[in-house]
């Protein structure tokens, strides 16, 4: 069974160029201990079921995909697809995300593999809320 996919020509997907963006306000989280916080009320990306952010700086261990997931809560990610390593984007309205590249490896929140050539799951990170704060446990 195919999975739904993202529309994107063949040069998204041949050069693995993701969807889903940085936040507007780079200033909206910060990284310390393992630990990655977002403010949410300067992060309208995330605001909507559906929308997505990613975040990637020098000082980070690894890139991260946070998604508002369709099901109301946050998810978040290892921005890197087991088969190939490229960039994930969340496929709105299915509880997925998909690599970025010609394969479309698809995954679910639990980071299980939906479709694709991929043979490991994803390494989902565990998030929390506090005081209109997303954390991120890497």
């Amino acid at each position: 069974m195919s999975p739904v996919t993202l529309k994107r020509n063949i040069f998204q997907r041949i050069f693995g160029i993701a969807a889903t963006a940085p936040p507007a306000d780079e200033g909206c989280w910060t990284f310390s201990d393992g630990r990655i916080e977002i403010d949410l009320s300067r992060v309208p990306e995330l605001s909507e079921p559906g929308k997505a952010i990613r975040l990637e700086k020098k000082h980070l261990p690894e890139r991260v995909l946070i998604v508002h997931g369709d099901d109301g809560h946050f998810h978040a990610f290892r921005n890197r697809c087991k088969h190939m390593g490229r960039r994930l984007d969340p496929v709105p309205g299915t509880q997925t995300v998909q690599c970025c590249s010609v394969n479309k490896t698809t995954y679910d929140y639990g980071g299980k593999v939906l479709f694709g050539p991929a043979k490991n799951p994803l390494d989902v990170r565990q998030v929390q809320i506090e005081d209109g704060r997303l954390i991120v446990m890497l």
